[in-house]
């Protein structure tokens, strides 16, 4: 059995390892808190991983499976994140701003409260996600094509309120 420190070691030094412990395992495991910051994860199997307020800033993922994990105010900010699964994620509160988002999976993943600012999007597939009206984004968030975003989606909804010269909120209402 290995401790939280001991799991992120062996996930950043020795992924093979990690992975094969995992498939040992039947329960979750608990990694929340971490700090995978500035560094580089292939293939790591993160599948039904609590992960809650973990941080991934500056890191670059590819092909990592998050599907089913709990990422709760995880922060991915200028992350670069390349063909992972975020299947059946909680994304509440998870910050991708400034990030790359490439050919990912958000097929059923909770979007609510999630920060895209500032973030690229691109060809990653958000159709099937849920509660993406809820995220944060701004004007300079770049967004799959429409035929990767659910129907019902506007991509100017997401925006947060603009503000005038003095910094007041402007309302359409």
């Amino acid at each position: 059995m290995y401790s939280k420190e001991e799991l992120a070691e062996l996930i950043i030094k020795n992924p093979e390892e990690y992975n094969s412990y995992k498939k040992t395992i039947e329960d979750e495991l608990d990694l929340t808190e971490l700090d995978f910051s500035n560094v580089t994860l292939e293939e790591i199997d993160f599948t039904n991983t609590e992960l809650a307020g973990t941080s991934f800033i500056d890191a670059h993922l590819s092909n990592c499976n998050f599907t089913g994990s709990d990422l709760n105010a995880a922060d991915f900010t200028r992350a670069n994140i390349v063909e992972c699964d975020f299947s059946e994620c909680i994304l509440n509160g998870t910050d991708f701003s400034y990030s790359t988002v490439n050919y990912c999976n958000f097929t059923d993943a909770d979007m609510a409260g999630c920060i895209v600012k500032e973030a690229e999007l691109t060809d990653s597939d958000f159709s099937a996600s849920l509660n993406l009206s809820a995220t944060r984004a701004d004007d300079t968030t770049i967004w799959p094509d429409n035929d990767l975003l659910p129907d019902d989606f506007d991509t100017n909804y997401a925006k947060e309120d603009e503000e005038d010269e003095e910094g007041n909120a402007i309302s359409e209402y």
